[in-house]
């Protein structure tokens, strides 16, 4: 019996800059079904662009230049423009990081919930509305009625986050693409959130890409982790191996800087330079070698 494909399966995707610099270095990862893989590092790391360039929105100054992206066994590179997009919106959702600026200020939440159920999916209205509310009810909104027929400036931002969250997972996707999700919210909102995140994940058996530069956050939620810094993995491992036993020494300073919350009296450790050291001359070789292997 063949095993079941990866739900998502990243391999040697680079992608260039018009200068010719590399901004992904030849990044693998998997994501098997029903879990969920942190993507970690610092900002700049590439975090966001691997999720970009799952989804097919790459800024239009970087450029995809090799590698693969296979949805549960499917290489998005074979498809063409149109059905790839139909696949990309049938099989994975997005909760973006900031949920004012991704609510669109001009226009009532239920149309803005609907649309990815009725226009890419072909529900018709009356059952795309009935599951906005239960979707609603299990992010745990009392009024959806209200909700479904306010503006997104009438909500607060833990209410616009839970949106989001209901409306990523309101048609079942494969994969959900989580981009920080709870950086514009305050810390007592973050930890409601994430815990919701992690029950209806659970409850619905979906696979998340969980991109964090929280350590934290990844002890909590994920059961591997990837971990990035300029482009280029570092490190993969399963979660608690990781924080058992990390390989790099990125990993291990990166683990050091985080801060405790049982010691708030301790002082932060920041990424030494010797590490930093380390890490760019592993970058240069990786882009000496990569071009000499093209010209």
């Amino acid at each position: 019996m063949n095993a079941r494909p990866s739900c998502l399966s990243i391999s040697g995707l680079t992608a260039i800059l018009p200068n010719g610099s590399r901004v992904l270095r030849s990044v693998s990862l998997d994501v098997k079904p029903g879990e969920v893989h942190a993507l970690v590092g610092e900002s700049g790391a590439g975090k966001s662009m691997i999720g970009k360039a799952l989804l097919g929105v790459l800024p239009p100054s970087v450029r995809q230049v090799e590698g693969s992206i296979a949805l549960e066994g499917t290489e998005l590179e074979t498809l063409g423009a149109a059905a790839r997009r139909r696949l990309i919106g049938a099989r994975t959702a997005l909760i973006p990081q900031d949920p004012l600026t991704a609510l669109n200020p001009s226009r009532r939440i239920g149309p803005q919930m609907s649309d990815r159920l009725t226009h890419i999916l072909g529900w018709p209205a009356e059952r795309a509305r009935n599951r906005i509310r239960e979707m609603l009810a299990e992010v745990h909104i009392r009024e959806p009625d209200r909700v479904i027929a306010a503006y997104p400036h009438e909500l607060s931002g833990g209410m616009r986050q839970r949106v989001l969250i209901a409306a990523a997972f309101a048609a079942e996707p494969r994969l959900i693409v989580a981009d920080e999700p709870t950086t514009a919210l305050d810390v007592t909102v973050q930890k409601q959130i994430l815990r919701l995140i992690a029950d209806l994940q659970r409850q619905h058996g979906t696979a998340i890409l969980f991109v964090t530069h929280d350590l934290g956050v990844v002890a909590k939620i994920s059961q591997s982790v990837t971990v990035l810094y300029a482009g280029m993995v570092v490190e993969r491992a399963p979660t608690p191996a990781l924080f058992a036993t990390p390989q790099h020494a990125y990993t291990r300073a990166l683990m050091a800087a985080t801060p405790r919350y049982t010691d708030p009296a301790s002082s932060l450790q920041p990424v030494g330079s010797a590490v930093l050291a380390e890490l760019a001359l592993e970058v240069q070789n990786a882009d000496n070698e990569w071009k000499r292997a093209h010209g």
